[in-house]
């Protein structure tokens, strides 16, 4: 996307349970209700505390349980980056997956693959296209699977703990380039230093939405909880 834009989510009172091994029911996000439409939110909390399930959420891969979720304007198309790229890495060589990404916008197979070098340059990617992803390294993979996602032009990215998986010097170049990103973007994280470059920062535990704000006060709250103050 060439220019920054403006999506707003709207939830409300949005909750999400799971069904049991007993065959009960567990309530993993309790009811919520807010508006966001910042450019930079950050969602941090504990392992469980319902952060992948608010983006999972507003992609669109759940449904609610209960409640509504509305992104505005309408027909806004989100695109999800997961902590681990061998979950949307589909094709075995790094610019076919790029390509199958832009299958529907781009009819021509040759105009596809130069359309996938360009956003592989973007990525310091280009001399890896015709790579085998297994080739690759952990933040190499991360790159191409942010690739596919932006060959898609999604308004909206959402993107669960995106650097888990990857060593310092992969995690500073992959917070630049979601950074860099003029699509707006929500990410789930437990990087600190990522949470405080969000505008909004989110804290969640036990499945509660606990602090709303600022990094400034919603990380210091964050550590405090987790005992690390």
């Amino acid at each position: 996307m060439d220019n920054p834009s403006s999506v707003t989510t709207t939830l409300d009172a949005v909750a999400f349970d799971v069904d049991t091994s007993d065959g009960g029911r567990r309530r993993i996000l309790h009811p919520l209700t807010l508006s966001l439409s910042e450019h930079r939110v950050a969602v941090i909390g504990a392992n469980g505390s319902g952060k992948s399930t608010l983006l999972r959420l507003i992609a669109g891969l759940v449904a609610p349980t209960s409640g509504s979720l509305q992104l505005s304007p309408s027909g806004v198309r989100p695109g999800f980056i997961f902590a681990n790229p061998q979950a949307q890495l589909i094709m075995p060589v790094v610019g076919e997956d790029i390509a199958f990404s832009l299958r529907r916008s781009i009819g021509s197979a040759a105009q596809r693959r130069r359309r996938s070098r360009e956003i592989l340059d973007t990525m310091g990617l280009g001399d890896r296209e015709d790579s085998s992803i297994y080739e690759l390294s952990s933040g190499e993979r991360q790159k191409v699977a942010l690739a596919g996602v932006l060959a898609a032009e999604p308004e909206l990215v959402l993107a669960d703990e995106p650097t888990t998986l990857l060593d310092l010097r992969s995690t500073v170049e992959f917070t630049e380039l979601l950074m860099g990103l003029a699509a707006p973007m929500v990410v789930a994280t437990h990087d600190l230093a990522l949470a405080a470059m969000a505008e909004r920062v989110l804290v969640f535990d036990h499945g509660r939405l606990v602090q709303d704000g600022p990094p400034a006060t919603a990380i210091p709250h964050y550590r405090d909880l987790s005992g690390a103050g």
